[in-house]
């Protein structure tokens, strides 16, 4: 039964029953006798089917969180199971805003080196793909803004307030400074992360609050790309000062604080609610709550 929900959400990713077969390492016809023989256990249809993949039926969607679930619980006792043989193992997956990325290393090099036998798997995803993976069980932590409603159903754990810098080249506007106002900010082209990422909805926010019209000349979903157009000398971009302080940003980089408001925003680690959590969970949620970013 476990073996054909999981073929089950396996497609509902995929939608495609080739590619769903290859993730699986089966052969196609496999794939669908399995689905076949899920709708008459369950007496339901659970795909709708043509010459290709058509989507999923409504008792499917239904199907489908529970399968997540099921699933998800049954490789939470193999983990608690082997963690009380072995200690704590196995794959850890993070997703992470941009804006969060440098610091997540703070918290994952840390727990790496206490538990060895724990591989890791960060990927950067937007506010909302990251309360979907979640709900979906298709990560199993996030590091995203707290200030969310719809984070109403998910455990969070408060990690520390971003707040913001300009960051630019020597030689332009504002460099010599040791702080400007977010009116100033917004007097320069900037380049920023894309209008779906939540740090530029708050970005826009705060630029826009003081009456100056502002101007953006490039876009990216990563903070990478902004900060190599900055370093060209040409550009200028907001990010979050305690990320420029990790990464080290040097010569002829500067990073200036950005006050008038000194504005700020919660970063937490959140999780799917449950109990008990998985051991890999519970380990990470656990060393978090003694990290101390917030200082």
């Amino acid at each position: 039964m476990i073996d054909k929900l999981e073929y089950f959400i396996a497609l509902a990713q995929e939608r495609h029953f080739g590619r769903a077969a290859e993730r699986l390492g089966v052969t196609q016809p496999t794939l669908s006798a399995g689905i076949r023989q899920l709708e008459e256990r369950l007496g339901v249809t659970l795909v709708n089917r043509g010459s290709r993949f058509q989507g999923i039926t409504p008792e499917g969607e239904r199907v489908l969180a529970w399968a997540r679930r099921i699933v998800e619980d049954v490789r939470t006792m193999h983990d608690e199971i082997r963690a009380l043989k072995l200690g704590i193992s196995g794959h850890l997956r993070i997703a992470v805003i941009p804006t969060a990325l440098a610091v997540v290393s703070r918290l994952t090099t840390p727990f790496f080196e206490r538990h060895p036998g724990v591989t890791l798997e960060i990927v950067s995803q937007t506010s909302s793909e990251i309360i979907k993976g979640i709900e979906d069980f298709e990560i199993d932590l996030g590091i995203t803004y707290l200030d969310d409603e719809r984070l109403g159903r998910i455990d969070k754990q408060m990690l520390y307030d971003e707040r913001y810098c300009l960051v630019t080249t020597r030689g332009n506007p504002f460099a010599d400074n040791e702080t400007v106002s977010w009116s100033e900010a917004a007097s320069i082209p900037l380049c920023l992360l894309s209008n779906t990422m939540q740090n530029r909805k708050i970005l826009n926010g705060l630029l826009g609050s003081s009456g100056t019209r502002f101007e953006t000349v490039l876009e990216s979903n990563s903070m990478i790309a902004l900060i190599a157009h900055v370093r060209t000398g040409r550009f200028a971009t907001i990010m979050p000062y305690r990320s420029a302080e990790i990464l080290g940003l040097g010569e002829p980089m500067r990073a200036i604080r950005i006050v008038d408001p000194d504005a700020a925003y919660r970063i937490g680690l959140v999780a799917a609610r449950r109990d008990p959590r998985p051991p890999l969970v519970a380990a990470f949620w656990s060393e978090a709550a003694d990290a101390k970013l917030d200082r």
